[in-house]
């Protein structure tokens, strides 16, 4: 029996996993979460092995920084995203999250079971429509690591790969022994210098140079 937690910010989508997933004998459902914060904390308090989680939630923690502390907390808890969008960022911030497989909700049904049965054994998966994608992203990101050098300094290096494990502000200030603002300014400094707007930006250029930012 594989024991689940569902997370997702909608009830109606959350309670139709639930039922769908109860209908097969080998899973149980063993709790639900409507947010990033409750995810984590019912992942410690009902130890499931497969946590099914949406990787945008509403306010508060989304889906990767919850994994992230659910991960940190419980290694041996699985993780499977869900969502319904299979772009690059939303795959490499999800698997720099620790994340065990990512499958886009428009999947079947039946997608879905075997790719929760596969987590639970201890393999990874992603969605078929998204391996391709994948495939072609590491294959440019090592034709553009060839001979380039990344213009951040050791400490801003360390906070983009933070920021792409799915860390906040406040996070990365209270491992890094820095104050908030701190770290903020040194995200302004990283964005303004890589040309990216946003996390989800810093995530995929950390995955596609990470060996330059060791």
């Amino acid at each position: 029996m594989t024991r689940l937690l569902i997370v997702d910010d909608h009830e109606v989508v959350r309670k139709g996993l639930v039922s769908f997933l109860q209908c097969h004998p080998d899973l149980e459902v063993v709790g639900e979460a409507e947010s990033g914060e409750e995810a984590v904390i019912k992942a410690l308090q009902l130890n499931p092995d497969v946590v099914i989680m949406d990787i945008r939630l509403g306010e508060g923690k989304n889906g990767m920084e919850a994994c992230r502390e659910i991960k940190e907390s419980n290694p041996q808890i699985r993780i499977l995203m869900l969502t319904s969008y299979s772009d690059d960022e939303t795959i490499f911030s999800s698997i720099m999250a620790g994340a065990h497989g990512f499958v886009v909700k428009k999947s079947r049904g039946e997608e879905l079971v075997n790719s929760i049965r596969t987590v639970a054994k201890g393999q990874s998966i992603i969605d078929p429509s998204s391996t391709t994608k994948v495939l072609e992203y590491m294959k440019k990101a090592s034709e553009q690591n060839a001979g380039q050098k990344t213009p951040l300094s050791a400490r801003e290096k360390k906070i983009l790969l933070l920021i792409a494990e799915g860390m906040s502000n406040r996070e990365i200030a209270k491992t890094l022994t820095l104050s908030e603002k701190t770290v903020k300014n040194y995200v302004s400094i990283i964005f303004n210098k890589l040309k990216i707007n946003n996390r989800a930006e810093a995530a995929a250029y950390a995955v596609r140079y990470r060996c330059m930012l060791k």
